[in-house]
């Protein structure tokens, strides 16, 4: 197996014989091959360990081995300790889920702060087979079924290649010793169940059922490949950007054949993974909209909005007299000036003796109203923006300068008659939007 795992690193992993890499080591007997395997080259790693805390003193001796195991293979270790169960409780997340998040955060952080550019893991075949039958039982589309990454941009996975019975024959032809961990033969867990009852069962049926399956995870790869390669250059066709919101004509989106895969592989990387959902709402009225835990998606006539989600800490923003600027959430500079000049529609000039210090900045609220600039008479600002055409998107996102509550300014947009520069204008104040 050392000659197939040097070829193998050789072949794939040639970034493990260039640079550092953490080992993240738990002390069972995978993680101790792969330790051994990578000594046996003389790779250049560390030892990464997480001591969970869920099994008493069982935990402890985890630990120690691990760190004996550094220390006879002349190895650095970097260990951390979690309490586990309260960040279960805090988060409201499963055991499985809460070590995950634990381990992969704190080997994250350590990369980081330690300049490390890689992490290798000791997960092999049976857990891609296992994790194979986990997702095709809850139901997944093509990526579910892909297994678990050989390699991702700071993760190397070398023993996915490998069988367990590979890893088990090693061990005992090397004399090693390893940590069991007694929950790993418990059935209540789903991984486990599959483990011990299907998998067994599966390989039965055919002496070379593993390798079977890694050469149609292969294939399976390799199409969503080709799926990856064409959702993304329809996205280049389909989602126009525009500021922070990107917008997606409807009838292209139902020109899309087979539409709910389609759908799928658009807006699942935003969090939008029911494509049933997204068909109502593009049949539904203007204003409705979907959430996921990250974006928004918005119906607005022909067109679909997605927008990131964002939180404001605060709504009005001032602008003092003697200050006469604002940075944020949009930069505008105030200057009194001799005269009219250079004009834009970032640009106004407004009789400064008509203004209540301190200006604000704000977003239009219900009964706002303003006298437009070049018109007669009265308008609100939602029949102005209806006029516009703004979408909800555009609505939140516009910003008003005001005086009191008399607004000034519907920035970049139009500006207010009561506030025009006259023959009687004493001080001439310029106001400008300063763009990066």
């Amino acid at each position: 197996m050392l000659q197939e795992f040097q070829n193998h690193i050789s072949n794939k992993f040639q970034n493990l014989k260039e640079h550092s890499f953490l080992l993240a080591c738990s002390g069972g007997i995978d993680s101790v091959v792969l330790a051994h395997l990578c000594n046996s080259l003389n790779l250049n790693f560390t030892f990464a360990h997480c001591n969970f805390n869920l099994r008493g003193d069982e935990s402890n001796l985890d630990e120690q081995f691990v760190r004996d195991l550094a220390t006879t293979l002349e190895r650095n270790i970097y260990v951390t300790s979690f309490d586990t169960k309260a960040y279960m409780k805090k988060h409201k997340t499963s055991l499985q889920i809460a070590a995950r998040e634990l381990r992969y955060d704190w080997f994250s952080k350590l990369m980081v702060e330690e300049n490390i550019p890689a992490l290798v893991t000791a997960h092999h075949a049976d857990d891609s087979l296992e994790t194979f039958i986990i997702n095709l039982s809850r139901g997944t589309g093509i990526e579910g079924l892909t297994g678990i990454p050989e390699k991702t941009k700071t993760i190397s996975r070398p023993l996915l290649a490998f069988s367990r019975t590979q890893i088990n024959s090693y061990a005992k032809t090397h004399n090693l010793d390893w940590r069991e961990d007694k929950s790993n033969a418990e059935t209540k867990y789903l991984r486990n169940n599959i483990r011990h009852t299907i998998v067994p069962n599966l390989k039965e049926l055919h002496p070379t059922f593993l390798a079977n399956f890694l050469q149609t995870q292969n294939y399976l790869n390799d199409s969503f490949e080709i799926v990856t390669n064409e959702i993304e250059r329809l996205k280049t066709n389909l989602f126009i950007k525009k500021e922070n919101v990107i917008a997606i004509e409807i009838n292209k989106l139902h020109a899309l054949t087979p539409i709910e895969t389609y759908l799928f592989h658009l807006f699942q990387p935003y969090g939008f993974t029911d494509a049933s959902a997204i068909i109502v709402l593009t049949q539904a009225m203007s204003g409705k909209e979907l959430h996921s835990n990250t974006h928004r998606l918005l119906k607005d006539r022909e067109h679909l909005l997605l927008q990131e989600l964002t939180t404001n800490t605060s709504d009005v923003y001032f602008i003092k007299e003697d200050i006469l600027e604002l940075e944020h959430p949009i930069s505008l500079k105030l200057e009194v000036v001799s005269e009219i000049s250079d004009t834009s529609a970032a640009i106004i000039y407004v009789d400064k003796e008509a203004l209540n210090f301190p200006l604000t900045v704000r977003k239009w609220k219900t009964g706002d109203y303003f006298h437009p600039f070049g018109m007669k008479g009265v308008k609100k600002i939602s029949k102005f923006y209806k006029d516009e055409k703004y979408s909800l998107f555009d609505k939140e996102r516009q910003w008003l300068l005001c005086s009191s509550d008399q607004i000034v300014w519907v920035i970049c947009k139009r500006a207010d008659n009561r506030f025009k520069v006259s023959k009687n204008t004493k001080q001439i104040l310029k106001i400008s939007v300063q763009h990066d």
